[in-house]
Formats: structure tokens, sequence, C-alpha cells
């Protein structure tokens, strides 16, 4: 009972953060929402745009999270609040998520949303580059993978055919609180309640899961010369962090 009191409490101080948030999301003239990016119900994306358009901005392509279940671009207005105040055109790219699809879904999604504002953003008075793709937690993971399997096939193929954006247009990935290495992750997410079976099923089997390790994967010599074409990688992590272990942005 005194938990619930607690919680209950610590809910309604945390309202009028929340109503604020929401008040700006759908109602400033500065939020773009639901531009559509590609043919998927969820292929869309909310644009954040600072008030003074006089010259071309640096733009954050963001990720959010959501253990691959619950993962919404709304959930990063706060952070494009934030930084269009500081003159940075974000936006925020929704995605499929399990069961409507799995990661290969996702990650198919993520790129062609990245494709969509290295391609279009310019149009919104974004400087395609100054371009930076951040993630968070279960994004993180979703878009260093997009990242990763881009510059892959712009190392195998690009020579030989078009391409729709590339790892050269982002000029640095921010990865928060996220996880590179799923192989170390699965027992940790059975415990915190994401069981086994499920994360399975997200991942398209246990015999993916190295497949879409972007920590594993850049250890492959095969893929060297993508893996040089990558920016560079700066990934945060809070101590204090149960969702994902700290660790697993070491």
């Amino acid at each position: 009972m005194t938990r619930l009191v607690a919680l209950g409490c610590y809910a309604l101080l945390l309202m009028p953060g929340f109503l604020q948030v929401a008040y700006y999301y759908f109602f400033s003239s500065q939020v773009r929402r639901s531009i559509i990016y590609g043919e998927q119900p969820r292929n869309r994306l909310d644009l954040y745009l600072p008030e003074n358009g006089d010259e071309p901005k640096p733009v954050v392509i963001f990720v959010t999270g959501g253990a691959w279940i619950i993962g919404y671009k709304a959930w990063g207005s706060l952070l494009g609040q934030q930084l269009a105040e500081r003159d940075i055109i974000v936006a925020c790219i929704d995605y499929r998520n399990f069961p409507q699809g799995t990661i290969s879904d996702m990650v198919k999604d993520t790129s062609q949303g990245i494709s969509f504002i290295c391609n279009h953003i310019a149009e919104w008075g974004g400087d395609p580059n100054r371009i930076y793709l951040m993630g968070q937690s279960a994004g993180a993971h979703i878009s260093a993978c997009a990242l990763l399997g881009q510059a892959i096939n712009e190392s195998e193929y690009g020579k030989r055919e078009s391409i729709s954006w590339s790892v050269s247009q982002i000029k640095t990935y921010f990865g928060l609180s996220g996880g590179y290495n799923l192989l170390n992750l699965v027992d940790h997410f059975h415990n915190r309640g994401l069981y086994r079976s499920i994360f399975l099923s997200i991942m398209e089997g246990e015999q993916s899961l190295q497949e879409f390790s972007p920590e594993l994967k850049i250890q492959d010599s095969s893929i060297r010369d993508a893996v040089s074409d990558l920016p560079h990688f700066f990934l945060f992590h809070g101590t204090s962090d149960y969702s994902i272990p700290s660790d697993a942005s070491i």
C-alpha cells in the first residue's frame, strides 16, 4: 500500500511536466507531426523546427526506445523541444514495433526514415551536410544496426547500384543507454520480464542474435572496409540504468 501511494504521489508530481510537453507536441507551430516517409502505417516522423529559420540548421535524427514493443515517435518530444530551442532541427522517426514487425522490419523502417531526412530535410530548413543520428535504448540498437547495415550495403553494392542515402551523410552517431551485443542481454531481459521466447521472436530467433549485434558484427574481418566508413560513435549510459546494464555500452 505504501508503495502504491508513493507511486501515485510521484505521478502527480510529474503530471505538470507531462501536460506541458503534451501541449507543445500537439499545439506548437514548430512541430510538424506524422510526416509520411514510407508505405507502412508506422512510417511516420515528427519534425521539431527552431523559430529562427534564417539559415540552414543542423539536424538530429532521433530513434526512440521502447523495448522493441512500445516505441513511439512522440517519446522524443521533450528532446525535440529542447534542441529546437537551441537552433537544431530534430526528426523523430517512428517504426514498426513487435508484433507488427520483427527486428528486420524495424531496421528497414529506420533506414528508410534516415533516407527521407537525408534527401528532404533541406525543404524544412535543415542543412543536409550536418546530419547526426541518435538512438535511445532499443532505438540505439535499431539505429546502430541500420547504420552498420547501410555501410555494408554501400561497401558491397554501392558501386553497382544506386543508394538512397549514404553513411557519409551522417556526421556522428550518439547511442544513449543502448545494447549492442544481444547475446549478452538475453538472460538480463528475461530476468526483467522481457521473456526469452518473446525476445527471440522479436530478434527472429537465436540464430539471428549475432547478425543483429553491432558490437559483434564489426569484428567480422570481411566487412572491415564497411566499418571504416562508419562515422564516429559516441555511447552514453547511466550507471543507475537497470533496463539495459551500463556495461553494454563499454
